[in-house]
């Protein structure tokens, strides 16, 4: 019997193993993940390759996807395979050599760089390339003034008569001892307008024996309430503060973009509007809008928005132009 018994846990122990070892060996997510790069020994000009055409061949079934504007891909197998298990992947992208690898299925992010074909024949005279100098980014934003249109001084008494017990009818002193009056007062500022540095003080009466109940009083806000709690005699009280009014207008924003090669890149932010480039082009300086669809005469452009909804152009130069 205990040889019985020690037969059966050795057995399910064998089984536990098995399984555990055939879970490691069995990839179960199928899919493959990576980024499309310019091949370069310069790692800075490395650029991301979007609209990269990737096929992948397992068993005979073929399954396709295309790189993001990030170079980014993720290609998912018709079927759960081995660990280990190789699978046939080809990248084509007009500009680059058709590259095609085998992969070993694994946990891994693939890294494919490009060669990029070239030109060919004899290298394009001087004379007949387009120049492009002082590349610039241009665009608008819109940007807040604030002006000061005036300010104001009201003073507001909270009358009041001391030394008269509370006897619990409100509203009272904080200590409950003696009767005491509520008073305030509510400025607006006018339509479009807003208070700034908002000051309010006792200037005359006990003033130790007073206390401000509510006092809205936040810069940026169009109306101020005061509300002051009063258990002596009558009390005076200033108010004080500085009216503005915020304008917005477009402003002109200018910067340069990073230029490695044939390549550039730049970033602007999400609200900025009307980007274009600005060059000297062959002599001439020109502006060149960037649309909605990124067409350029002189370079091809790619656009990729981050997380924070900032926008990343990257533009490669045409064949016939080059910077300097």
């Amino acid at each position: 019997m205990r040889n019985k018994t020690i037969w059966v846990l050795t057995s399910v122990v064998a089984i536990a193993c098995a399984t555990l070892f055939l879970h490691r060996l069995y990839w179960s997510t199928s899919s493959v993940v990576g980024v499309t790069l310019s091949n370069d020994p310069d790692a800075r000009k490395q650029a991301p390759i979007p609209g990269v055409d990737i096929t992948a061949t397992v068993d005979g079934k073929i399954v396709r996807t295309t790189s993001d504007a990030a170079g980014a891909f993720r290609i998912v197998l018709p079927k759960r395979a081995w660990r280990g298990e190789d699978t046939e992947l080809q990248f084509r992208h007009a500009g680059y050599q058709p590259f095609s690898i085998r992969l070993p299925l694994r946990d891994q992010i693939w890294v494919i760089r490009m060669p990029a074909i070239s030109s060919g024949g004899a290298p394009l005279a001087s004379s007949s390339l387009t120049v492009l100098k002082d590349v610039r980014l241009r665009y608008s934003t819109h940007a807040s003034t604030t002006i000061s249109v005036g300010s104001i001084a009201k003073t507001f008494e909270v009358v009041n008569q001391g030394n008269i017990p509370c006897n619990h009818t409100a509203p009272c002193s904080p200590d409950k001892k003696w009767r005491a009056s509520n008073g305030g007062l509510t400025l607006d500022a006018g339509d479009g307008h807003e208070f700034r540095n908002v000051r309010i003080s006792c200037i005359a009466g006990p003033c130790p024996f007073t206390r401000v109940e509510s006092n809205q009083l936040l810069n940026g806000e169009r109306v101020i309430k005061i509300s002051v709690r009063n258990w002596s005699d009558t009390v005076t009280f200033l108010v004080e503060a500085e009216v503005v009014q915020t304008l917005l207008a477009d402003s002109i924003r200018n910067a340069y973009p990073a230029i490695f090669g044939r390549e550039l890149s730049f970033t602007v932010p999400t609200a900025a509007e009307g980007a274009s480039i600005e060059a000297n082009t062959n002599g001439t300086d020109v502006v060149y809008p960037l649309g909605p669809q990124l067409n350029l005469s002189w370079a091809v452009c790619h656009l990729q928005i981050g997380t924070d909804k900032t926008k990343l152009f990257r533009c490669e130069l045409k064949p016939g132009y080059q910077f300097q």
